[in-house]
């Protein structure tokens, strides 16, 4: 279209370019990181096969399943499943046993992980390699392995501690008949194993700290303890509490290694050392019910969902620079 100017000449307009669709916006950014794509391709498939694809087995959940029918063959039968679960004598119990343990085992390994991550800090040289490997490397064993050498410390009889008590003149301890003992004992295991991963993650943190806070801290004539209390601690605040909520929703979910190789699944000690994971394990193998074994996961993963959610809404309210999302 042409305008007239102010000598009569007419002078062409642009017109108005039309906006671009979403759809075509994301094809450009899409061809302009086509090689970003094809290389997180493999890892994308991954994702979809591993966690994706088993999502339809959750029906099972809500089927009594036949190994002849199938999944999609089977009769439905509501809540039936979680009715079983939940009607058992030990449903309280393995639910109680599961989120004690894994509570003492994030205020127990989050605070000596910070303590040695504090001190591997105060550590120079080629030492710290030293005891990193030394912390790390129990990470790297399997529950298989870790079960093996607590046989051989608590095995009576033949194991390490009922010679050495009976060195001394104390009575044997029956270990694997005696409950009261293992949330100490898996509460020690645990630690031995997971705080050396841990510590390293914090240690990390650490070292991103920016050195000019400590040499401004010791101008002012602040101490060691000051100076974790007033610096380290408060800038790894964001670490902690991420680590904190991933921890928290995990909770419902028991290590199965550590609480059925550790114990070496003895019945006398299943008061205190049977979680979600080994009573459902054992339903299994004895029962073959596979719609009750679904529908227990798919309680844990649901009520893990809603604490992630709460955590991270309760931090968000107290401080929304340190949530989650």
């Amino acid at each position: 279209m042409d305008k007239p100017t102010s000598g009569g000449t007419p002078q062409a307009v642009p017109m108005r370019s039309r906006p671009r669709g979403k759809l075509a916006r994301e094809w450009e950014q899409f061809k302009r990181n086509k090689e970003l794509f094809f290389l997180s391709l493999p890892g994308i498939l991954i994702k979809l096969v591993i966690n994706y694809l088993p999502l339809i087995g959750l029906i099972v959940a809500f089927k009594q399943y036949r190994f002849d029918l199938g999944i999609f063959g089977s009769e439905w039968n509501g809540l039936n499943n979680f009715k079983f679960f939940f009607s058992s004598e030990a449903a309280f119990q393995i639910t109680r046993n599961t989120v004690l343990y894994n509570l003492g085992f994030i205020i127990i390994t989050t605070t000596a992980a910070l303590i040695l991550a504090v001190l591997m800090n105060e550590v120079s040289g080629r030492f710290v390699k030293v005891y990193q490997t030394a912390l790390f490397f129990p990470y790297f064993l399997s529950w298989v392995v870790v079960g093996y050498i607590t046989l051989a410390f608590l095995e009576h009889e033949k194991g390490f501690l009922y010679h050495l008590f009976l060195s001394f003149g104390w009575d044997p301890v029956q270990w694997y008949q005696e409950a009261d003992k293992w949330p100490y004992l898996l509460n020690g295991v645990q630690l031995w194993k997971a705080v050396g991963f841990s510590t390293l993650i914090y240690y990390a943190g650490i070292i991103g700290i920016n050195p000019t806070y400590y040499e401004a801290a010791k101008i002012d004539g602040a101490s060691k303890f000051q100076m974790v209390f007033r610096i380290t601690l408060p800038l790894l605040t964001p670490l902690i509490i991420i680590l904190f909520i991933i921890a928290v929703g995990g909770m419902f979910r028991a290590d199965f290694g550590l609480f059925y190789f550790i114990p070496n699944n003895s019945s006398f000690l299943y008061t205190t050392t049977d979680v979600i994971d080994t009573y459902v394990y054992r339903s299994l193998r004895d029962l073959g019910d596979v719609g009750m074994s679904a529908a227990v996961g798919l309680y844990q993963s649901v009520v893990g969902f809603i604490l992630v959610l709460s955590t991270n809404y309760i931090i968000k309210k107290i401080n929304s620079e340190n949530a989650l999302w």
